[in-house]
């Protein structure tokens, strides 16, 4: 996807004395001026200011923690915020339900549909809003009314069709139409890219772009940069609670603006180069895989991995990424095909049975199979210990302080704050307490999945570092991303998958993006492929 900007309505600026632009024509929709909000001892924003023009696409940068959502929940009447304004229209509100604020057209689309998916597109759209006729719901007038703003969208989407028969894609996108139907001045996208493909985010840019050109104010959040600089005009960046400044995307280098959200140098960030620098010393794998496989899930593939090495799993949506994760941590069970670990032939019928062998198994799916939102950090962070010892031999006091301190310091999370809740942490850093979590078991083969999805570029920094040091010390990493910069960056050797299998595996001796690709495409060099043996023992 290119980057354009001549369509956009950008104005000159000069900077004010608090490192935002001076407002110009148009007028702002909306202001945020000076907010502050406290919980408990923790100052979540410190006298944060944001401004809306109309016909204009923001983005709200930052890392995670850096107050992004809560400044959206202060706009939106989440939050009630102990200090500013927020004047809309020229006229000051104070918004105390999410209610008010829609009525006062703000609408927010979350990353996470909260829509209803057994009731129709236009059921959804018009949901508390349904035309009436004779004391009940007009059915046609509704499809219709659903239909037209569909229609203005540029959306091709039967309005009876049921919601919950569309991909996540689309229902994203009816969630943006029930936005416009309530004729929303402002538009809050919240990482509404992070579970899409490349076609289903061009489709999404079309209709932003849409309403842009109608007018609306959009907010855009996401931890994509390319999609950032593809389709925002303006960007207002926040670190720690507070306002860093307000830019135009099109003066600012993305080098200048990771540097502007991360508050530091970017020698975290330079490529690691493992490919080029390590060499694997051991004869024996740590694991293999012979002819692993499970009906619907994934082909037989072979797989083997040593100490001290970074293994890359390269692969689209549905490859067989996660499928193979899985079975190689024990969360699923193989039909076929047989499991060595240290030699010893093993059939990991359970997490627990993996745990006991040294594996380990980070989820991509965070929410649901990793963060438990109402324990502590502590206790999330002891958790698969905990679990290893049996519960009947609780982990000594003064073990789980020692450990739980080395974690936090080592790991950067933060608050570092062992007591408090790990819903009130950030994504990235829920992650961490995650990637602590098996690093605590003293695994010898760690395998993650997605271990940096949805998190800021901060953080990203911070966890591949640490997949190299522990590489370093020798432990066997299993690492899949969708993101194949990261995945290359890392990596020893990439293994590429397609349809459920494994198409591919070499040496990462400058491999590019566009390598993988091409072998992803079915268009690669085949005799680029190696057998098992021979890429790992090159």
């Amino acid at each position: 996807m290119t980057t354009t900007h001549e369509e956009r309505p950008v104005t000159t600026t000069t900077q004010n004395a608090g490192g935002v632009p001076a407002a110009q024509t148009p007028e702002p929709v909306i202001e945020m001026r000076d907010i502050s909000i406290t919980f408990g001892n923790v100052r979540a924003l410190d006298g944060v200011s944001l401004r809306l023009l109309p016909g204009e696409v923001h983005a709200l940068m930052g890392e995670n923690g850096a107050g992004k959502s809560t400044l959206i929940k202060a706009l939106t009447g989440v939050y009630t915020i102990d200090s500013g304004t927020i004047v809309v229209g020229g006229e000051e509100h104070q918004f105390s339900t999410p209610a008010a604020a829609q009525a006062a057209g703000i609408s927010t689309v979350y990353q996470e549909v909260n829509l209803v998916p057994n009731l129709t597109v236009a059921e959804n759209m018009l949901l508390g809003r349904e035309p009436r006729f004779l004391g009940g719901i007009n059915v046609r007038a509704m499809n219709r009314r659903a239909a037209a703003t569909l229609e203005r969208l540029g959306l091709d989407i039967d309005p009876r069709s049921m919601l919950g028969d569309h991909p996540i894609a689309i229902q994203q996108l009816v969630a943006i139409a029930r936005a416009v139907d309530v004729e929303a001045r402002v538009v809050i996208l919240d990482e509404p890219t992070s579970s899409l493909d490349a076609d289903e985010v061009e489709k999404l840019f079309e209709v932003m772009r849409r309403l842009r050109a109608d007018g609306v104010a959009i907010v855009f959040v996401s931890h994509f940069l390319d999609q950032i600089y593809e389709i925002a005009d303006r960007m207002t960046i926040l670190r720690n609670g507070r306002l860093v400044e307000e830019r135009m995307v099109a003066d600012t280098t993305q080098l200048q603006l990771v540097q502007l959200m991360i508050g530091r140098e970017l020698e975290a960030l330079e490529r690691l180069d493992r490919a080029a620098t390590h060499q694997v010393t051991t004869t024996e794998p740590v694991l293999k895989a012979v002819g692993l496989s499970r009906k619907g899930s994934l082909e037989a593939t072979d797989l083997c991995l040593y100490d001290g090495e970074v293994v890359g799993v390269a692969g689209l949506l549905g490859s067989g990424r996660t499928e193979l994760a899985r079975l190689l941590f024990g969360a699923d069970t193989a039909d076929n095909g047989t499991l060595e670990i240290r030699s010893a032939r093993r059939r990991l019928r359970s997490p627990r049975h993996a745990i006991d062998r040294k594996v380990a198994f980070s989820s991509e799916d965070r929410k649901a199979e990793g963060v438990i939102a109402d324990l502590t950090v502590a206790d999330n962070m002891l958790l698969a210990l905990q679990a290893s010892r049996g519960w009947l031999r609780p982990i000594p006091q003064a073990t789980r302080n020692r450990l739980v301190a080395d974690y936090i310091e080592a790991l950067d999370i933060r608050p570092a704050d062992p007591n408090a809740l790990m819903r009130n942490l950030s994504g990235g850093n829920q992650q961490k307490v995650l990637l602590a979590r098996w690093l605590i078991t003293e695994p010898e083969l760690l395998i993650l999945d997605e271990p940096t999805r949805g998190i800021d570029i901060g953080a990203k920094a911070q966890i591949q570092a640490k997949v190299a040091e522990l590489a370093g010390k020798g432990m066997s990493v299993v690492f899949i991303s969708a993101e194949l910069e990261e995945v290359l960056r890392l990596s020893d050797r990439l293994v590429v998958m397609r349809d459920r299998r494994k198409i591919d595996e070499r040496r990462n001796h400058d491999v590019t993006v566009s390598d993988v690709l091409e072998i992803i495409a079915g268009q690669g060099d085949a005799a680029g492929s190696r057998t098992e043996e021979e890429t790992s023992r090159d």
